[in-house]
């Protein structure tokens, strides 16, 4: 009986704690009252896709030739704050967006939270913008946007670059993806597990390699949990991973005909670089760059190396690279 009592005292607990959580958490995360913290702050630019407002970067001249970046899954502008100045200061003009319900665009609950709905807001983006055709960078799960944005609209990419790229279900598997698929579980585990600053450290020391760990400051444990730390954004992260159908893009990618550079993390455990060697070998006209003491998140942690792979492949009409291992990189295929 005693246990009986504890039980039930406990599920009480938490039952008052989430309705607690659900009650007191904010709507939404005002732009005007964060503004001043957000990295780059004075780059950003909002515009109008299909009703919601997106929130955007723009580094260098507009004349110049044009490079999108697309964070990936609960990311934001910030996995680009390095690299996005180095590739202008390269002679680009770079656009980093924050995908619908993330970062600081807008967090509708009508939206569909899917890759192919993120990738048709992204074409519309570029239409909104007056952007015809770009080099398309896209990053884990902005990968898989990218790509589908190849796929499905293959006009507006000039050519591609998927950074340790989402291209199938495997990330569904991990244990919070998994319980975060059950109706009303998802719901009152979702805002707990964004709002946890402690949970993030953790998750960004298995996410970056151990020699890049000295980048888990407190000021990047802050841009990542701040654009998560309300009720919409965690909605539409939930939405998300319930909406994540990325199987396609492993089955399709033979038939993506740009010129494609595939960058990987020899050290990556969130998603696996045979996923990497799948996408070179399925697609034609692609070259395979894996970076030695690297993680998932290359533009952060090799920002250099990166953005010089990147304006080497743009600057070349076909996209070919070149390099040596002793230059931080293993080239298996330019």
């Amino acid at each position: 009986m005693k246990k009986r009592n504890l039980a039930i005292a406990f599920g009480g607990a938490i039952g008052a704690a989430v309705v607690v959580k659900m009650l007191t958490r904010a709507k939404t995360v005002r732009w005007d009252d964060v503004a001043e913290r957000v990295a780059h702050h004075e780059n950003s630019h909002f515009t109008n896709v299909d009703g919601a407002r997106v929130h955007f970067q723009q580094f260098g001249d507009d004349a110049n030739p044009i490079v999108l970046l697309i964070h990936g899954f609960t990311a934001s502008t910030y996995v680009w704050k390095t690299t996005a100045p180095l590739l202008a200061d390269a002679g680009f003009n770079v656009i980093a967006i924050d995908l619908i319900g993330f970062g600081y665009s807008e967090k509708p609950r009508w939206f569909e939270y899917s890759i192919e709905a993120q990738a048709r807001m992204v074409s519309r983006f570029m239409n909104r913008i007056g952007i015809g055709r770009a080099v398309v960078v896209g990053s884990s799960y902005g990968g898989a946007v990218a790509a589908t944005l190849a796929l499905d609209y293959r006009e507006r990419v000039e050519k591609l670059v998927l950074v340790d790229a989402v291209c199938n279900d495997g990330p569904k598997n991990h244990p919070l993806m998994r319980l975060a698929a059950f109706p009303g579980v998802g719901e009152a585990l979702t805002p707990f597990v964004l709002d946890s600053r402690s949970f993030a450290r953790k998750r960004m020391f298995s996410t970056l390699a151990p020699t890049n760990h000295d980048l888990i400051t407190e000021e990047r444990v802050d841009s990542i949990v701040r654009p998560l730390s309300a009720a919409d954004a965690h909605h539409s992260v939930l939405a998300s991973s319930r909406n994540w159908h990325a199987d396609r893009i492993e089955r399709d990618a033979n038939l993506i005909s740009q010129p494609t550079l595939i960058v990987w993390g020899e050290q990556d455990h969130v998603v696996p670089i045979r996923d990497g060697v799948s996408l070179h070998n399925s697609i034609l006209n692609s070259r395979l760059v894996v970076l030695p003491n690297c993680g998932h998140v290359p533009p952060e942690e090799k920002s250099e190396v990166f953005s010089e792979l990147v304006v080497e492949f743009c600057r070349d009409k076909k996209g070919r690279i070149e390099g040596l291992e002793d230059e931080g990189k293993k080239i298996v295929s330019a």
